[in-house]
């Protein structure tokens, strides 16, 4: 009938050691108790009874450090053990809510004990070994890479394609481009990187997303969210999650910070929501996969009529979505990825589409993202015009420190926590969560304190006070421990070429 390939973004943004709740590494621990623990559970199960290429995986740089961090495994642990004795309290006034995440809590500690203790590095490899699934990569922070200066968007994009192959023991071939993000000019720096695949949303290909597409005189194939299909799992409107007997996300026990409530409807005020019932639940989950199957099937088969040969449907959502905002999510990945194989429907990876066929002739690609009115306001528009601006700053900042250290120098350790600190700032969650508004506060302060820092930094250093920034670089550096390897040398013009050095504050942008 036709090809489906589902594609999952898993990314937090750089949480350890920078608050806790109710945004900070509790949204850490809570989405990888809820969603990648049982998302990989989902796969690990699909594998065991023969399945193989099932998704394209893409886990960002800045996670999979977090999830390999030797203080976040600690903390992990402590925060499972925690759930489980926030359901012991439960019991007094929820015995069913309590028996029921006792029982979760415990499956969750005893999988984290016997196949996470060392971090997600070798989870994932594992699946990627066996072919389950297609990982992905991308720039190291997740910074939206059309508004940052060429050699910072280089420097970003290789250290998290390093960094990937250093954890995985693979440079990823494809990657996840930051919130979708495209400007034309862009598919030159993938090429460059060894990138051969990557994802922009529907409206890039004008609703054209039946096949991939190599860009603008490359060979790096685009691929595009058919957004009928992505739709019918999640919109702004509607979609599956929202539906009556699923667990609501909104509602917490004060008492615990459980969620005993379903849906129930979606104007329905919080203290009127009903009991959640697991048994609904399974029902909805069931209803809910079939109409999925019934959608990608007459999707490819409509494609199949119009064109005459088989079509493509590609499917995106952040990782998150299964489990941690719908509690139900996995169950229904499951249900899926094993009932479109019974449909006639073939299941593979982005890399299995190309090998499969579907790629044809080549395009132009628009500016564009995934985010509101699929163009750039979320990340450069008027609620975060002083955000743009401060990020512009820290990459002059950062590029006039790189051009003014000494030539021929080996690595120095300020200027590795100077970008550090500015990829950290250059991360687009901030600007999303504050045009979104969703714990702007928070993404304000973050993105201040590492605008600060480097500020702070680039201060220090035309000023001939070396040994004060290094001692604050390395302050920084035990905070912010995120990249063991980032080396500030790879952003310099011509890193072998020597020149005069000079602290001038201003830096090329090329």
């Amino acid at each position: 009938m036709g090809t489906f390939c589902l594609v999952l973004h898993s990314h937090l943004p750089w949480l350890l050691r920078h608050g806790a709740w109710p945004v900070g590494e509790d949204w850490l621990y809570q989405a990888w108790a809820h969603s990648y623990l049982p998302v990989v559970e989902t796969l690990e199960r699909l594998a065991a009874r023969g399945h193989r290429d099932l998704l394209t995986l893409g886990v960002t740089p800045v996670l999979a450090a977090q999830l390999d961090h030797p203080a976040a495994l600690r903390a992990m642990h402590t925060w499972l053990a925690d759930w489980q004795l926030r359901a012991h309290e439960a019991h007094r006034s929820d015995p069913a809510l309590a028996t029921r995440e006792h029982r979760a809590a415990g499956h969750a500690l005893e999988v984290f004990e016997r196949d996470w203790r060392h971090g997600g590095s070798p989870v994932l490899r594992r699946l990627a070994d066996d072919d389950v699934v297609e990982l992905l990569g991308g720039p190291a922070t997740h910074p939206f890479a059309p508004l940052l200066p060429g050699r910072v968007r280089r420097f970003l994009l290789n250290a998290g394609l390093r960094d990937a192959d250093l954890r995985l023991g693979r440079r990823p071939a494809g990657i996840w481009a930051p919130e979708c993000g495209y400007t034309p000019g862009l598919e030159q720096d993938y090429a460059a990187a060894g990138v051969e695949r990557f994802l922009v949303d529907g409206p890039a290909l004008r609703g054209d997303t039946a096949a991939a597409h190599p860009v603008d005189g490359t060979d790096v194939v685009a691929f595009a969210r058919d957004l009928e299909v992505t739709y019918r799992v999640w919109s702004p409107r509607a979609g599956y999650p929202g539906a009556a007997d699923y667990r609501d996300f909104h509602t917490y026990d004060h008492t615990t910070g459980l969620k005993p409530a379903r849906v129930t409807g979606r104007r329905v005020a919080t203290a009127d929501k009903k009991p959640y019932d697991p048994a609904r639940a399974a029902a909805a989950v069931a209803r809910d996969a079939a109409d999925f199957v019934r959608v990608v099937h007459d999707r490819l088969a409509s494609l199949r009529a119009q064109r005459g040969r088989p079509g493509l449907v590609v499917s995106a959502f952040d990782t998150e979505l299964f489990g941690h905002w719908w509690h139900e999510g996995p169950a229904w990945l499951e249900a899926v990825l094993t009932a479109l194989p019974e449909a006639g429907v073939r299941v593979t990876t982005l890399r299995g589409a190309v090998e499969a066929g579907h790629v044809e002739e080549p395009v132009v690609l628009p500016a564009s993202s995934w985010g509101s009115g699929k163009d750039w306001r979320v990340w450069d528009g008027l609620t975060v015009r002083d955000l743009v601006a401060d990020n512009e700053d820290v990459a002059r900042r950062l590029l006039a420190a790189v051009d003014g250290a000494a030539p021929g120098a080996g690595r120095d350790a300020t200027l590795d926590a100077l970008a550090a600190q500015a990829a950290l700032a250059l991360s687009s969650d901030w600007a999303f969560m504050v045009t979104k508004d969703s714990a702007a506060h928070y993404a304000r302060r973050r993105a201040g304190e590492h605008r600060d820092r480097v500020r702070e930094l680039t201060d220090l250093l035309p000023a001939g006070r070396h040994a004060e920034a290094a001692a604050r670089a390395a302050t920084f550096a035990a905070q912010d421990d995120v990249f063991g390897r980032l080396d500030a040398r790879a952003l310099r013009r011509h890193p072998t070429r020597r020149t005069t050095p000079t602290y001038s504050g201003v830096g090329s942008l090329a």
